[in-house]
């Protein structure tokens, strides 16, 4: 019950306050939100934009400090030329995101960390400004031995060789903007559970967000809900650089969620990295193969993803090296061209989807391909493939198989194959059409007994 009392008295003080003035409402002068969140206001140890070298000193003393303290340091609005920032374990530097600048001056090095436990950068731009680092300094970032980093709401621009080089390191690099970076926007090495989700990274020169190690290994990286784009090849190659994504001997990472768009080469790239997730990513305009896992692995799940615009689409190869153990379903491969980045004897350019060893494609939609839609072994390499209930749809042959001496069990049922000007089912001895239509015949089982081909539809 609400008694009339209650009302009168809710009713004077709504009054009374009211009638203050605004200045007696607001937080005393001496009380700001930095100091309501326990950080160091940099202005308070004469620390101020445009303040050259005596400001640089000061900031790293007042870091130095705050770190001891467990304190961040807050950067107001403003641009701080400085370098060589050495920052000890436990630093934690904020700003406004957009506004407060560290802009590097040019003496060699800009921002740098060693065998810390934890790191925090935050709401800062981070400006290299295109200017020269020295030849122990790969990145504008460059951090090594510190297993809790976290890089959030940052913006790193104008790097002359890579933005962030990490290496054995962890923790997370979200909602930041990289761009501008002569090579990549992000090579971590031989991470220890490192997360990268949510970033716009862009305009960089040979690569986006590399995941690699020194040795194969377990990794554990997550890479999920970026955005990339405009990845270029400026070091050339066939396909070490120019990749939005790369994993390279880092087993056990997840890829998923992105949107990738003008990659020199590939969208993802995995090499000779096992148990790769590769899942409902966006891949558009890919100048090579869009989806990649090559070389010396074992596991790959390929599922869900788009890609329209590549020379190839997806691609799980390499069995002559060991490359073996995938499922590639639920995937829509579409617009593959003849051409590619390079020019080079055996290149084969125009495939939906190739596979080589114990792979399992299901499920999925395969439209113009300007070659194969699919392709299932290379010569003698071939060994236990399925190909069963996917559609290819505009293509020259739309199922080109390995019938060449050695090529082992395939199994390709239930697939419908359209407007494939050359035939459904081709067997082919490397790159040669090596027999006529298979798809419809029944004539594979008595000519190649490595083969299972059955209940598919050629139109």
């Amino acid at each position: 019950m609400i008694s009339r009392r209650k009302m009168l008295g809710w009713g004077m003080t709504g009054a009374a306050v009211a009638a203050l003035p605004l200045s007696a409402l607001a937080a005393p002068a001496s009380v700001s939100t930095v100091d309501l969140r326990g950080s160091i206001d940099a202005r308070d140890h004469g620390v101020s934009p445009d303040g050259g070298d005596v400001s640089s000193r000061k900031l790293m003393a007042l870091i130095e400090q705050a770190a001891r303290q467990n304190k961040p340091v807050y950067l107001p609005p403003g641009d701080y030329r400085v370098s060589g920032l050495d920052l000890p374990d436990n630093t934690r530097l904020v700003g406004v995101s957009g506004a407060s600048r560290l802009v590097y001056s040019g003496d060699g090095s800009f921002i740098r960390a060693t065998a810390a436990r934890r790191i925090e950068l935050s709401n800062l731009v981070i400006d290299g400004g295109n200017r020269w680092l020295d030849d122990q300094t790969p990145a504008l970032i460059h951090f090594s031995g510190i297993p809790d980093v976290s890089i959030d709401n940052c913006e790193i621009l104008g790097a002359r060789k890579s933005a962030i080089q990490l290496e054995r390191c962890g923790g997370r690099i979200e909602r930041s903007k990289i761009s501008g970076a002569t090579d990549y926007a992000l090579y971590a090495v031989e991470s220890t559970g490192l997360s990268v989700t949510g970033n716009s990274v862009f305009d960089c020169g040979n690569g986006g967000i590399l995941i690699h190690r020194w040795e194969k290994g377990v990794d554990g990286s997550i890479v999920t809900a970026n955005r990339i784009f405009r990845i270029g090849a400026r070091n050339g190659g066939t396909g070490q650089y120019g990749n939005a994504i790369n994993l390279f001997r880092a087993a056990n990472v997840m890829v998923s969620g992105n949107h990738i768009t003008d990659s020199a080469f590939s969208a993802i790239r995995a090499n000779s990295s096992s148990n790769a997730q590769i899942s409902g990513n966006q891949c558009f305009r890919s100048g090579e193969t869009a989806i990649y896992s090559e070389f010396s692995f074992e596991g790959a799940v390929i599922s869900g993803n788009t890609v329209d615009g590549a020379a190839n689409g997806i691609s799980v190869v390499n069995f002559n090296e060991g490359g073996r153990l995938s499922t590639i379903s639920g995937n829509i491969v579409r617009n593959l061209s003849a051409t590619g980045p390079y020019k080079l004897d055996g290149a084969i350019f125009g495939v939906g989807i190739s596979a080589e060893a114990d792979t399992a494609i299901t499920g999925n939609v395969v439209e113009n391909a300007a070659f194969w839609g699919l392709a299932l072994g290379f010569g003698p390499y071939l060994r236990n493939v399925v190909a069963a209930n996917n559609i290819v749809r505009g293509a020259k042959v739309g199922c080109a198989v390995s019938v060449a001496e050695g090529a082992g069990s395939t199994v390709i049922s239930g697939n419908v194959f359209q407007d494939v000007k050359d035939g459904g089912v081709i067997g082919y001895r490397w790159t040669e059409a090596a027999t006529g239509e298979l798809g419809g015949t029944g004539d594979a089982a008595a000519a190649f007994p490595h083969l299972t081909v059955m209940e598919n539809r050629v139109g």
